[in-house]
């Protein structure tokens, strides 16, 4: 009889499993979302609703899923409804600025983005964004002090450099441009859109349009085509920036609403 009984005994010490809570999922979720596991985040996500999950902690967390999964749109909805009761949080202030400014809703992205950048602790995402907001005001002198911020806080961070050469290039300050793109590459050799840059500030240079890269496909050639169109029109060669625009035109007919509203606005020049 003694068998039994320590089996018995044994059965019933043995500690029974207990599903998540919601808010457990919910943490799970948002550390997925932050190591860019994506999928894992909205199955996660899922359960967690499925476990009574509601309220700022859902909410804080759908947002943030949308913003890293490229819905700005949604995200800044999101973000704007979060911030009626927490108006100064940074952490919602800092994405809701960046994905306005995704959205083109730049003077929204000014005020959040100001904000944000105004008291210690501010993020160089939020200051590389600001620079980006002061480039299309043209406030060059802002777009510098912004992306010199951004840069100190993040050294190695390829977007500020990139931002940098890019605002220089729209003040036509070609040779300046080239060295952040150079220093860009550098930082990050597989960055098309800094090898992209690059290569547009040269040509610029040079008075030539890009040539077609080896296995590059239309579409992405007729894009480098219109962006040395419009770094053309930039510095007031109409001439190339037709030359530019036309070839994009002839390329692909995905660039071909975009280079015919360029050729059309070149024109009412």
């Amino acid at each position: 009889m003694i068998w039994p009984l320590f089996l018995a005994a044994a059965v019933s010490s043995t500690p029974v499993a207990t599903s998540p809570s919601a808010h457990e999922l919910l943490a799970g979720a948002n550390h997925a979302v932050r190591a860019n596991r994506l999928d894992q985040a909205t199955l996660m996500l899922s359960r967690a609703v499925a476990a009574g999950a509601s309220g700022p902690e859902l909410d804080r967390t759908l947002a943030g899923l949308a913003y890293a999964s490229g819905n700005y749109a949604e995200a800044l909805a999101r973000y704007e409804a979060l911030m009626k009761t927490a108006p100064a949080d940074r952490s919602l202030l800092a994405p809701a600025g960046i994905s306005a400014l995704k959205v083109g809703n730049v003077e929204r992205a000014s005020a959040l983005l100001s904000l944000t950048t105004s008291s210690p602790g501010a993020g160089w995402r939020s200051w590389n964004a600001l620079g980006v907001v002061a480039d299309l005001k043209a406030d060059w002198a802002r777009a510098d002090m912004c992306y010199d911020r951004a840069s100190k806080l993040a050294p190695n961070a390829v977007g500020p450099v990139n931002n940098r050469g890019w605002s220089l290039l729209l003040r036509g300050k070609w040779q300046e441009a080239i060295g952040y793109f150079e220093r860009a590459v550098a930082l990050e050799p597989k960055s098309r859109r800094a090898a992209n840059n690059l290569e547009l500030a040269k040509a610029a240079l040079a008075a030539e349009l890009p040539h077609r890269e080896a296995a590059e496909s239309e579409t992405a050639w007729a894009a480098r085509l219109n962006d040395a169109g419009v770094a053309a029109a930039i510095i007031g060669d109409r001439r190339r920036a037709t030359a530019a625009f036309t070839q994009a035109l002839e390329v692909s007919g995905t660039w071909y609403s975009r280079a015919a509203n360029n050729l059309e606005l070149l024109g009412s020049r």
